[in-house]
């Protein structure tokens, strides 16, 4: 079992990842949706190491 904060890590990760997905990548409008701010989010996509090549692995 992880941990909760392992969970919470990981739920934030497929979080910002849907949000830069809807809003084709650009993370001015992705942070607005997810309601923090562009430098937050590209802190928290360097931090999870999200790269735009997870777009096509979903589908």
């Amino acid at each position: 079992m992880d941990s909760l904060k392992e969970r919470v890590k990981e739920i934030e990760k497929e979080e910002i990842i849907n949000a830069l997905k809807e809003c084709n990548w650009v993370m001015a409008r992705a942070a607005k949706e997810l309601g923090i701010t562009e430098r937050m989010i590209g802190y928290k996509i360097k931090k999870y190491g999200i790269r735009k090549e997870e777009k096509n692995s979903s589908r």
